[in-house]
């Protein structure tokens, strides 16, 4: 009898903590806020020291782009009449006007062919050779800095690595502080690890984008400045000159 007593009560206990569980007004004011997005630049200050290097790669990447892209693109464009013009001045024997034509023209073809008009009189081998030397020169001129992309393209995921690396360490070096595994402990970390990562990639990606466009218009220049030194050499040669 005692029994069946003291199960009753209990159970009407819990049905009365459940009612007023149930019953109890949710307080608007206890709910937690939602967290705030993270900006750009907090995101990228959670990677830690490593992302300092990285992010001056990238003003480095940046900077010799724009300069290279500047560079190359003024020494692309070429009076279309230049060449008719040279043909007209070297016709008609006036090689002061074609050397005057040659140095208002600023161009990597016209400084080349300036040098074949200096070698007049020469053998064709000896201008072709001193208008390739100086072909040479030029393009090496377009393509100074160059090779810092490239070295920025290799550099950058490598640091990026690192970064990986110091992220990882930092997890299981908080993980034997705290004697506990949670996501509180690890998030840090793993914050490094992901932003140092994917930030090396991304200006490992860019810098090697930069080199090839650079590289690419170079190369076009390099092939109509052989095109125009083909026409003056015809020029030159032709028996009406």
């Amino acid at each position: 009898m005692l029994n069946v007593i003291l199960q009753l009560t209990m159970t009407a206990g819990a049905d009365t903590v459940k009612n007023a569980v149930v019953n109890t007004p949710i307080t608007p004011g206890l709910t937690p806020p939602p967290p705030e997005p993270l900006t750009l630049l907090e995101l990228l200050w959670k990677g830690g020291p490593v992302m300092i290097p990285i992010g001056i790669l990238f003003v480095m990447a940046l900077y010799f782009f724009i300069e290279r892209l500047i560079v190359v693109s003024r020494a692309s464009k070429s009076p279309s009449n230049f060449i008719p013009s040279l043909k007209d001045f070297i016709s008609g024997g006036n090689m002061d006007a074609a050397k005057a034509l040659c140095m208002s023209t600023s161009s990597p073809a016209s400084k080349m062919i300036l040098k074949g008009i200096g070698k007049l009189g020469k053998p064709i081998k000896e201008i072709e050779q001193s208008m390739e030397n100086s072909g040479k020169l030029e393009l090496f001129r377009l393509e100074r800095n160059l090779g810092v992309l490239g070295i920025i393209g290799r550099i950058a995921p490598m640091l990026g690595f690192i970064g990986t690396i110091v992220g990882v360490i930092n997890i299981f070096y908080k993980i034997a502080l705290a004697n506990t595994v949670e996501i509180d402990v690890i998030s840090e970390g793993l914050y490094q690890k992901m932003i140092t990562s994917a930030g090396g990639l991304t200006v490992g990606i860019f810098a090697f984008a930069c080199h090839y466009i650079i590289q690419s218009m170079v190369d076009r220049k390099a092939q109509a400045m052989e095109a125009e030194s083909m026409e003056f050499l015809d020029i030159i040669q032709s028996p009406g000159r």
